[in-house]
């Protein structure tokens, strides 16, 4: 745009009283804008006033220079929305400082404003405060450090102080007002006095406090007097902001909210004469419910939301890809024109208006000192702008929905629908109260279609009707189901199909929040980015770490359960996808513990934590079912002492440390369980020590090791520890792997072996690829035995160590086939069949479906071949023949 001071200048005289008057009462800064000297003319305007004693009147002085300065700026396309913004909110986050400053050493010279906090809400908190604007503080106090006289009673003294800032700010002189002042977004402001009690307000946010006041704090922030103590309070009531799961009575919250909004609205509801550019249809306060309403829901788990400016929290959400990037665009240029036209209706007079006038002259005015050509002009801008606007806003409360009213159901499914139902609201908990009830019949149709259309009816409704037993609430569910169509559907697929998920979405309901976020459809990252994510806690204490640690873990376990069931990735790619949830959880929960644990018992210099992951961990591809096996290895010298206030030797402190890490990742919190740890793989068991050091595990695997622990140490893999530490165990592991063996013993040790395992832990259905003859235990074992006997292909992923088979000439080519068609119907089934038996008839094709076969019968079909191949190789290499059913 291009810059034309004259212009402006011209149409402010004409146009604007306000401006007029001001040009002529300080024309020093007209001057210095004529010379194009923007940014000169504002660094004057801040400084106009210092040489007066008053600090109001420094404060008034200062705020029309400014206004001019902006104002003309504004009108030549020198300065953006923006900054004119971002200069109004900083003018009165110092005015407010500076009353603040003033009231209190009127009373206690000296003093400073300690204990003493104003918070910034609305625009103001934003950085978006509009021309002629009032601010909506809330004033806090600290009893026990805010000055006052000795005789003074604190919260007395703080009444006084906020009277005293109030006039300062609002009272006109001959050189205007400051700023008007609006406290009325003080907690209970009907019966509260002007500030209030840090404590007092805590109490009211956590017990007390309406939907709209957690809308209000979406902005907050602290902008005046005691800053740290300001943080600390919004810290103190961030759980009452942001909610850690998806928070959809937010929704009905607006809702009401902007019903009452648009019913007490008396104006025009489209643009014209009258027209309120800011509570209209599709107007600001649209776009700003708009952004806030997405913030409520998805940022309590999604701190990248939690932003102050509107358009900052429209691309966020746009980024996360909650809202389309085109709405984000089109609401932002949208709000952007709309606070600039405010800002021309403001200039006028200097009066906080939003409304167009109601004569056709005075909106000609108006359009003229934006630089249209006429009323009319605006008029028809301003209708394109809020129909955009008020058709997402509309959207958004579900205004005009077309859900289909027509239910098709069988009538006798209908009937034992009805009959549940009467039995739920007599028994059920979550149904108890009447709004409870009221949130499910309005979801009510459409549930019983989406159970009648479930792949089995009416197991869809016993799982449902366990599912709704184990609540302890639901009426959040119940809007969230009626706010998001289609996801019925999805949930009792869930629960008809997949048991293990379905138990744990009963005792974490807010797991159905990756079923519509972005990325629940995606593999998870990396383990680094997983890791970091997972440690990204809120609070700096363990158990909140630990929490946020099952949390994320939880999630992303469900997501992916999601994706199997949903056929949206190979078996194969979700196993993976569990390892490396699995890695960085162990990563984190190791580093949380070992931070703690180093608190009180300090580190032992030159020695470290590593740890080993065994069997399918160390192999990269876990199951739902999966536990986690561990080793724990330390590294440095044994007669080490640690340096911290409660020193240990180094054995003491390594296996005490390998506990605490254990239960890290082991121990129940408020979040639910993580994962079952089994550390029976290391040296002597149950009966050695929990964590050996770097010699004593290389000596116990070279001179004591079965060869059962060397087939499986076949598949360790080190997880946690320095890199050089890794190199040093991969040597260790090499070197006992690759040493002299009698393969005569070696062959009866692994027969003997298989044997016990077929006596000791049978198969436990038709269907159990893992323990059936000619499975998944047969290859590993055969693949062992191959690696020990030979010293080769020896990598802890099983299709790697094939690979070297197959080029020693050892397996065939489609060995690898066969194991991996095994193992995608081993992770598949774990949640659609978890004991091995035949699964119910809805699930069989979405399970051949997920193994990447058209039907159940081809399944089954390459199901059995793989294992009679499996066979086969088992009688060519230990001259053992296997029957295959």
């Amino acid at each position: 745009m291009t810059v034309d001071w004259q212009s402006a200048m011209d149409r402010a005289r004409k146009c604007s009283p306000f401006l007029r008057r001001a040009l002529e009462r300080r024309p020093e800064l007209g001057e210095l804008l004529l010379q194009g000297t923007g940014d000169g003319a504002l660094a004057a305007a801040k400084v106009s006033g210092v040489d007066l004693s008053d600090p109001g009147e420094v404060l008034r002085y200062e705020r029309l220079s400014l206004a001019l300065v902006l104002g003309i700026g504004d009108l030549a396309g020198a300065f953006t929305l923006e900054q004119v913004m971002q200069e109004l909110s900083d003018f009165a986050d110092r005015a407010l400082d500076t009353a603040m400053s003033a009231v209190i050493t009127r009373r206690v010279p000296d003093a400073d404003t300690s204990g003493f906090i104003g918070l910034a809400l609305g625009k103001q908190g934003a950085g978006e405060l509009n021309y002629s604007s009032d601010i909506d503080p809330i004033l806090l106090f600290d009893p026990a450090r805010l000055a006052k006289r000795e005789r003074d009673e604190a919260g007395e003294a703080a009444q006084r102080y906020a009277r005293q800032l109030v006039e300062m700010l609002s009272q006109p002189t001959g050189e205007g007002y400051v700023l008007r002042v609006d406290l009325r977004l003080r907690p209970a402001s009907e019966v509260t006095p002007l500030a209030v009690p840090v404590n007092g307000a805590i109490s009211h946010y956590e017990s007390s406090a309406l939907a709209w006041e957690r809308a209000a704090f979406i902005r907050a922030r602290p902008a005046a007097g005691d800053i740290a103590a300001g943080e600390d309070f919004l810290e103190a009531i961030r759980p009452f902001v942001w909610r850690k799961s998806l928070d959809f009575t937010a929704i009905e919250s607006i809702r009401r909210l902007t019903a009452r909004i648009r019913s007490a609205y008396k104006g025009p509801s489209e643009p014209g004469p009258g027209f309120d550019v800011k509570k209209g249809r599709g107007g600001i306060r649209e776009v700003e419910f708009y952004a806030q309403t997405h913030q409520l829901i998805y940022g309590g788990r999604n701190p990248a939301l939690r932003c102050h400016g509107t358009r900052d929290a429209l691309d966020a959400l746009a980024a996360a890809e909650i809202v389309t990037s085109e709405d984000a665009r089109v609401l932002g240029e949208s709000y952007d024109r709309l606070r600039v036209i405010e800002h021309r209706l403001q200039m006028i007079d200097d009066r906080q208006t939003h409304t167009l006038p109601t004569r056709e002259e005075a909106i000609d005015n108006i359009a003229k000192l934006d630089g249209l050509s006429d009323g009319a002009a605006l008029i028809a801008e301003l209708r394109e702008i809020t129909e955009a606007v008020g058709a997402r806003y509309d959207d958004l409360l579900g205004e005009d929905d077309p859900r289909p009213v027509a239910i098709s159901v069988p009538d006798a499914f209908r009937d034992h629908y009805d009959t549940r139902i009467k039995h739920w609201k007599g028994t059920i908990r979550a149904l108890r109260s009447n709004e409870a009830r009221k949130a499910f019949d309005a979801m009510s149709d459409e549930l019983v279609q989406a159970l009648a259309d479930a792949p089995d009816p009416d197991r869809a409704l016993a799982r449902w009707e366990t599912f709704l037993s184990r609540l302890p609430t639901a009426i959040n569910l119940f809007r969230l189901f009626e706010e998001r169509p289609g996801l019925l559907e999805r949930v009792l697929r869930i629960l008809t199909l997949a048991q293990p998920l379905a138990d744990e979405l009963a005792r974490r309901p807010e797991l159905l929040d990756v079923l519509f976020d972005a990325s629940g459809g995606e593999l998870p990252g990396d383990v680094a980015s997983l890791a970091r994510r997972m440690a990204r806690a809120e609070e700096d204490d363990y158990e909140v770490r630990l929490d946020r640690l099952r949390q994320i873990v939880g999630e992303e376990r469900f997501a992916l359960g999601a994706q199997m069931i949903e056929c949206r990735h190979d078996p194969l790619d979700i196993a993976e996808g569990l390892c490396r949830v699995a890695e960085a959880a162990i990563q984190t929960g190791a580093d949380a513990a070992i931070k703690e644990f180093c608190e009180t018992h300090g580190e032992i210099e030159g020695a470290e934590l590593v740890i080993l992951g065994l069997g399918r961990l160390g192999g990269g591809a876990l199951t739902h079912a999966s536990d986690l096996d561990i080793v724990f290895l330390f590294k440095g010298d044994i007669g080490q002492e640690s340096n911290g206030r409660r020193p240990l030797s180094s054995t003491l402190y390594f296996n005490r440390l390998a506990t605490r890490v254990s239960a890290a990742l082991s121990v129940p919190t408020a979040e639910g369980a993580l994962y079952e740890v089994d550390t029976r793989l290391r040296p002597q068991g149950k009966q050695g020590p929990l964590a050996v050091s770097f010699d004593a595990f290389a000596k116990y695997q070279r001179e004591s090791a079965w060869t059962w622990e060397h087939m499986a140490l076949a598949r360790a893999r080190p997880l946690y520890g320095s890199r050089r530490a890794h190199d040093q165990l991969r040597s260790i592991i090499v070197d006992a792997l690759c040493q002299d063996r009698d393969t005569e013993k070696l062959r009866e040790d692994v027969l003997a072996m298989r044997a016990d395992v077929l006596s000791n832990k049978p198969a436990q259905g038709p269907l159990d690829v893992k323990l059936l003859r000619g499975g998944l235990v047969d290859s590993e074992f055969l693949i062992h035995y191959l690696q020990l006997r030979e010293g080769i292909a020896l990598k802890p992923a099983l299709e790697k160590a094939i690979g070297g088979l197959v080029e020693a000439d050892l397996l065939p080519r489609e060995h690898v086939d066969n194991h991996l068609m095994l193992t995608r119907f081993l992770v598949a089934g774990r949640l659609f069949v978890p004991d091995g038996s035949e699964p119910p008839a809805a699930a069989r094709p979405v399970l051949a479906k997920a193994c990447g076969h058209d039907s159940y019968s081809d399944l089954l079909q390459a199901l059995r071949n793989a294992r009679q191949n499996i066979a086969e190789q088992w009688h060519r290499h230990f001259d053992e023949k296997l029957e295959i059913d």
